[in-house]
């Protein structure tokens, strides 16, 4: 790359941890704190960051030429209301993303693409899809920083628990993980423990304005920047910019 972009994948083992708000707050986050440049890539084949984001395609399927070569990524990255924001969305072509990349035979395809796209841009924001896949892999290894949204439960923290044992072990990665606990509601007796077993993790709450983000289509900062899931999502972006080392907007 001419300029290194810092590479954020939002990643869970399983669906429905609050994985994709995540990556959509963050991102917008990123742009209004940090300025510069950002890109949201959406690999999840549901395309819903796209959709919060206001983007409804063309009808067509063509997310998965970008892995083909047959359409460079950066003809397909659209603006967002939020300035600084653009994505490179999604659709349902993305659901055979694996087969695609094991028929390659590319194991450092998506890292090329980013080399390629993050050239124009300060940092780049990955929702990816749940599960351990040839997908998952290949975001492990052009991570900066891999965050793992984690509901307050003995289920999610398993998933948490299997993500970690794949990678160490086996020497997937050196990226740092950052575990987030998502959708907490302090009113129930075993997140406000999981919480308390787990206090430096950075905390998410369960909100109302976080559900309006499909109704709205837009980030929440975009509607309800002051509100508590408002600033959890600015305080979660400190955390990262910290750790990656990046300025704040000046």
């Amino acid at each position: 790359m001419s300029k290194q972009a810092h590479v954020i994948a939002v990643y869970s083992l399983k669906g429905g941890v609050g994985k994709t708000s995540l990556a959509v707050n963050l991102a917008a986050e990123a742009a209004l704190q940090a300025g510069g440049r950002t890109l949201l890539w959406d690999l999840d084949g549901q395309a819903a960051s796209s959709f919060i984001l206001g983007h409804d395609g063309p009808g067509k399927r063509t997310a998965d030429q970008v892995f083909d070569r047959d359409v460079a990524p950066a003809k397909l990255v659209v603006p967002t209301a939020i300035e600084g924001l653009d994505l490179l969305p999604a659709d349902t072509s993305l659901r055979g993303l694996d087969a695609l990349f094991l028929d390659a035979g590319k194991k450092k395809r998506l890292l090329r693409l980013i080399e390629d796209i993050g050239a124009g841009y300060d940092r780049v924001v990955l929702d990816c899809p749940p599960g351990l896949t040839e997908t998952s892999e290949q975001m492990m290894r052009a991570a900066d920083l891999i965050i793992v949204p984690v509901i307050p439960s003995p289920l999610s923290r398993r998933a948490l628990d299997e993500v970690i044992a794949h990678l160490r072990p086996a020497k997937k990665t050196s990226t740092p993980l950052m575990p987030v606990y998502a959708m907490v509601d302090a009113r129930r007796a075993l997140h406000r423990d999981a919480l308390a077993a787990e206090a430096a993790w950075p905390v998410l709450p369960m909100a109302s304005v976080v559900e309006q983000m499909a109704v709205r289509r837009a980030p929440v900062a975009a509607y309800a920047r002051r509100s508590k899931a408002g600033q959890a999502y600015a305080m979660l972006w400190a955390r990262v910019a910290a750790l990656l080392g990046t300025p704040k907007k000046t």
